[in-house]
């Protein structure tokens, strides 16, 4: 094997694990809540948000599955950027996902992970706290070490993970689904909606910016693109079973959360009062273990592809110092360098999420949602790729290279504009209500403007040295 290199280590079921284990994490138990909140405990409208956010999850992997059958190097996403946009663009994908995507959705699994212990253990605990703050910090760095030391065993656990984490949704949507039509809550839930007003724009478009977080990561299998065997066959088959399996968990979870808890106490206490009220208490902490591990599941995979990410630009000789970040380890075969900068790019992501959520954050007006804004960048960032992708493969196959990356184009672009909507418009008009001013979305793109010209000067000064 060449120097520097990673080994094909994983087969198909461990990249559709990794697709369903990342993506089915904490967003699926802590975003129901938000959604039923965001669209005034209206459930149709919920429904919708979810079949929304999955229908764009789904033709934008489709996409990334065609790419795969034509492209693999390192990692899929910049590998597709560099082949159809060019090295350039290929690597400020690659900076975006490195600096910002990547750390951003790591740090608040770690927080969430944390999270869900202390209510384990205590359902009063606090949240915000400095226990909290420093369980989280312990499970960033164990998912760090799992993953830099053992790559084989940080593969069984996300497929371990992804097993256990289907047990609790699973039991929700079968027990859930037919309590639900024994005892009515399902059909009042439903009926109601058709009733009810309470929803607008606003809580429509908030809805489905929750959904696209708990629909956010499968992007993020391709990260092993290098390390899956026969990775032209396997990851396009991963990305399309596995992001069809998730929508169908999504919204069947959803729809039998109404058969354990009326609309009204999953909007206060969340979907934890649906499974006790059907399980028990005792039930109920069993399938909260349940739920940590899957937590668990998915900062591991999201550790996964932190761990590869400054190396799949450094090994093209981009970034900072690039021969000295993709450098591999002769014993785990990991790229260690590489992976300790991207921990710390954690950290400070971590320290950023935790102060902007506290009770009076600390950053004040620049305090923004760093488990959802990013969507927006992300998205964006996949157009030029369909759009590019139209002009150099469009007359081989109109369906999968014309038609398809039209509707993903158009998915994106509706994804930026809800992100900047829930994120931008209705939090201003909230605030000025209250005589204040808020813009999340303007202070996250200063911040995302930033860290890209940041980035962007890296790239001309190894350019000049060449």
């Amino acid at each position: 094997m060449e120097e520097n290199q990673l080994k094909k280590r994983y087969g198909l079921f461990t990249a559709i694990c990794m697709v369903v284990g990342i993506v089915i994490g904490s967003g699926v138990f802590f975003k129901a809540q938000d959604i039923l909140n965001y669209t005034g405990g209206n459930m149709l409208i919920g429904i919708v948000a979810w079949v929304i956010g999955g229908i764009v999850m789904i033709i934008c992997a489709f996409n990334f599955a065609n790419f795969g059958t034509k492209y693999a190097k390192v990692n899929g996403v910049v590998d597709y950027a560099e082949a159809i946009v060019g090295p350039k663009y290929a690597y400020m994908i690659g900076w975006f996902l490195t600096t910002i995507y990547y750390p951003a959705m790591t740090a608040v699994l770690a927080w969430v992970s944390a999270r869900y212990t202390l209510v384990l253990f205590n359902p009063n605990a606090d949240i915000t706290g400095g226990l909290c703050l420093a369980l989280a910090g312990f499970y960033l760095c164990l998912a760090y070490a799992v993953n830099v030391l053992s790559p084989k065993i940080a593969g069984k656990f996300q497929i371990s993970a992804t097993v256990v984490k289907m047990i609790p949704l699973g039991l929700m949507v079968i027990v859930g689904t037919i309590a639900g039509l024994i005892n009515g809550n399902t059909v009042e839930a439903v009926s109601t909606s058709f009733a009810t007003s309470s929803a607008n724009f606003d809580s429509v478009f908030a809805g489905i910016a929750a959904a696209a977080f708990a629909y956010e990561g499968w992007i993020i299998a391709t990260s092993i693109n290098s390390e899956l065997k026969d990775a032209k066959k396997n990851l396009p088959r991963a990305l399309v079973i596995g992001t069809a399996i998730i929508m169908a968990i999504y919204i069947t979870y959803f729809i039998a959360l109404a058969g354990g808890a009326s609309v009204d106490s999953l909007r206060t206490e969340g979907s934890m009062v649906a499974f006790r009220n059907i399980f028990g208490n005792v039930g109920c902490t069993i399938l909260n273990v349940f739920i940590v591990v899957s937590c668990l599941g998915t900062l591991n995979g999201l550790m996964l592809a932190n761990t590869r990410s400054l190396y799949s630009l450094s090994v093209r000789g981009n970034g900072p110092k690039p021969q000295m970040f993709s450098q591999i380890d002769s014993q785990t075969n990991m790229p260690v360098n590489s992976s300790a900068l991207t921990l710390l790019f954690c950290g400070v992501w971590f320290f950023y999420f935790y102060g902007a959520n506290l009770t009076k954050p600390i950053f004040g007006v620049f305090s923004f949602d760093s488990s959802e804004l990013p969507i927006i960048t992300v998205y964006a960032l996949y157009i030029p790729i369909f759009i590019m992708f139209i002009v150099k493969e469009g007359k081989k196959n109109v369906f999968k290279n014309i038609i398809m990356p039209i509707l993903a184009t158009i998915a994106s672009l509706f994804m930026i504009f809800v992100a900047i909507y829930a994120h931008g418009i209705a939090k201003y008009k909230e605030a000025a209500a209250n005589g204040t001013f808020a813009f999340p979305v303007l202070f996250y793109l200063i911040v995302f403007a930033v860290i890209m010209i940041i980035g962007l000067i890296l790239y001309k000064r190894k350019k000049k040295e060449e």
